[in-house]
C-alpha cells in the first residue's frame, strides 16, 4: 500500500472539486483510488457509506471521479487536522459549484478556528504531561544512580 498523502498534497483540491464530473478517463476503480491515498477500500465503502463519496457505478463496480478524489483528499485533510466525519460532511454539502461558497468558506474559518482551539489546548496539555514525565524520569534516574552507589560500595 501506498504511504498516505501529507497535508502539502491536498493542494489544490478545491480547483479540482470545481472541475466537471470528469470525463471517462479520470475514472479510478476502488482498488487504484485506495492505493492512491494510501486507504482502505473498507475506508472507502465507509465514506461512500456516509454519504462523503458518490462513486459512478458500472454493475457492482465502483468508479470514482476527479470530484470523488477531490472530496476524498477534503475528507482526509479534515480528518488528519481532527475535524469529525459529520464537520467534514457540513462544509462540503455547502459546496455550489456556481455560488462564491461564501457561507461554506466561512463555516470552515469558524469549524476551523474552534479546532485550532482544542488542538492549542491539546498541544498544552501534551506539553505538561512531557515535563511531568521528564522530572519523573530524572528522579528515577537518580535514585537508580545513588541505588548502584550504593551497591558498589557495599561490595
Amino acid at each position: 500500500m501506498m504511504k498516505p498523502m501529507r497535508v502539502g498534497d491536498y493542494a489544490g483540491a478545491n480547483s479540482a472539486v470545481s472541475d466537471a464530473e470528469g470525463d471517462d478517463e479520470s475514472l479510478l476503480k476502488i482498488g487504484d483510488m485506495a492505493k492512491l491515498f494510501g486507504v482502505t477500500l473498507r475506508t472507502l465503502r465507509f465514506y461512500e457509506d456516509k454519504g462523503l463519496l458518490s462513486p459512478k457505478r458500472e454493475g457492482s463496480q465502483r468508479l470514482y471521479t476527479r470530484r470523488d478524489r477531490a472530496r476524498l483528499k477534503l475528507i482526509l485533510l479534515g480528518r488528519k487536522v481532527g475535524f469529525s466525519l459529520r464537520d467534514v460532511k457540513q462544509v462540503m454539502d455547502l459546496y455550489d459549484p456556481t455560488g462564491s461558497n461564501a457561507k461554506q468558506l466561512r463555516m470552515t474559518l469558524d469549524k476551523s478556528e474552534k479546532q485550532l482551539g482544542r488542538l492549542q489546548k491539546q498541544r498544552a496539555a501534551i506539553d505538561d504531561a512531557m515535563d511531568e514525565l521528564g522530572k519523573l524520569m530524572a528522579a528515577v534516574r537518580r535514585m537508580l544512580a545513588e541505588r548502584s552507589v550504593a551497591t558498589s560500595n557495599a561490595a
